[in-house]
């Protein structure tokens, strides 16, 4: 395997610095002398690679986000309907397997504390769950047109399974020795397709004109 670049590998050392500042000190003290020593850097070197402390979050917040999207097409790649996709996404988000990683589980559970006192993290977290909504729209209402369902509070729904795992990565963070191992991704698939059970059916051209919006979507 090709070393990564020297530049990769340093972008990568300040980013876990500033998460492991933030773990002691809080966004606000997380200074960018506090994120050199957290990350055996001379401050120097935070400057060459970042024009500011905030610019550093947008790439925790990146790297973060980008591996759950790897997560998700690892497991998307062979679904074969809507049904198939939903529960890769769940899955992704709270299951387990090689590519599982607690510690990116806890920083993002860290950025959402942040995010509450802090209006930089606030922004940049919000930027992110704007994305993951996107998404969720998409998969719910594919699902919902799958079953020949109304699709009605779409949005209500995408932000309750977002909370839903937003809650899930508090607990596995805070108290997991208090929750059942494991119960997280089955659930969610549960509590999904009951909601949808109980969801009106679509008329005939209501679900037509769904089905083609899909097809172009």
């Amino acid at each position: 395997m090709p070393r990564k670049p020297n530049t990769e590998v340093r972008r990568h050392e300040i980013v876990e610095g500033l998460l492991r500042a933030m773990a002691v000190q809080g966004y606000a003290g997380a200074t960018v002398q506090a994120i050199a020593k957290a990350a055996g850097l001379a401050p120097g070197l935070i400057h060459y690679h970042f024009h500011d402390k905030r610019e550093i979050l947008v790439a925790l917040v990146e790297q973060l986000a980008g591996h759950a999207r790897q997560r998700y097409a690892n497991r998307e790649t062979g679904a074969r309907d809507a049904r198939e996709r939903l529960a890769a996404y769940i899955d992704a988000r709270l299951g387990y397997g090689g590519d599982a990683n607690p510690d990116a589980v806890a920083a993002w559970v860290m950025i959402g504390a942040e995010a509450v006192r802090d209006p930089d993290v606030r922004e940049v977290y919000q930027r992110a769950v704007t994305a993951e909504i996107a998404l969720l729209r998409k998969l719910l209402r594919a699902r919902l047109v799958e079953r020949g369902k109304q699709v009605r509070k779409l949005d209500h729904l995408a932000a309750g399974l977002l909370a839903y795992v937003e809650g899930v990565f508090a607990l596995a963070s805070n108290a997991r020795q208090v929750v059942p191992v494991g119960f997280a991704a089955g659930m969610a698939e549960a509590w999904v397709e009951r909601y949808i059970d109980a969801e009106p059916a679509a008329s005939d051209a209501v679900r037509k004109t769904a089905r083609k919006g899909g097809r172009q979507a």
